[in-house]
């Protein structure tokens, strides 16, 4: 008993949104719509109680790698280490043709988070260095904390992990400008992963794939409060599974009116 209790209680310091959690058997049938096996918690700040609600707890604590949802934290590093400059600074292409056309071409923040253009974000990593971006791990909290790889990016191919839970932790500290960042640089990040927007609300996100699994990461901002996210999948037809990241979770924040139904 004693040893329950302290797992308890180290879950409630280290992964606050778990003591608070209610799990949500219903949004199965959203899972199972799209033929997926995976996670998803939200965070309803609409409400007072800021509700927490997941769908299969165990793996929403489980860290996965966090594949393209890191060129958020990852661009706030790179702007604060002076590997990127501003928005409009240009990368040019390597001439190297990549599967997605989208990273076939001069890049700036913009356009390379839109196509999620990898290369852009290894340029990044190769300046900052292994040691540094540690640093800047630790000082966020972020996931595992572990930069190293043998081979490829480390936020795809190597070792650095993330759970669900501590993806929307890092994602509120973001939208309220509590990262060790300045601050214009946290709004110009906030900016630059504007998905779309209606009269009173804003959705902001990123998606990410590792092959085996992807991630669709974000808040939608309404005027009563934001509603955090955090969807992972396993992704066993690849490419053909990646609509399902989006479509799971607009299917469950329109449920809860979080999202208008078009």
């Amino acid at each position: 008993m004693r040893s329950q209790t302290f797992f308890i209680l180290f879950l409630a310091v280290f992964f606050p949104t778990f003591s608070a959690a209610q799990e949500r058997p219903d949004w199965s049938r959203y899972f199972d719509e799209f033929d997926a096996q995976g996670t998803i918690v939200v965070v309803d700040e609409r409400v007072e109680s800021h509700p927490v609600w997941v769908y299969a707890e165990e793996r929403a604590s489980t860290r996965f790698s966090p594949a393209s949802t890191f060129k958020i934290p990852h661009t706030l590093i790179a702007l604060d280490a002076g590997a990127l400059r501003d928005e409009f600074q240009v990368f040019t292409w390597d001439g190297v043709e990549r599967s997605f056309s989208g990273h076939n071409g001069d890049q700036d923040l913009r356009s390379a988070m839109r196509a999620s253009a990898l290369w852009v974000y290894e340029r990044f990593a190769k300046e900052i260095g292994e040691e540094r971006a540690r640093s800047y791990l630790g000082r966020i909290e972020y996931g595992n904390v572990d930069p190293s790889t043998d081979g490829g990016a480390y936020w795809v191919d190597g070792n650095l992990t993330i759970s669900a839970h501590e993806q929307i932790s890092f994602l509120k500290r973001l939208y309220r400008n509590e990262l060790p960042f300045k601050v214009e640089h946290q709004r110009l990040v906030k900016d630059v992963i504007i998905v779309e927007a209606g009269p009173n609300w804003i959705l902001r996100a990123k998606t990410g794939w590792e092959g085996r699994m992807g991630w669709w990461v974000g808040w939608v901002e309404w005027p009563a409060g934001p509603v955090f996210f955090a969807l992972n999948i396993d992704t066993p037809n690849r490419i053909g599974d990646l609509a399902k990241r989006e479509q799971i979770v607009r299917a469950i924040l329109q449920s809860i009116e979080a999202l208008p139904t078009p």
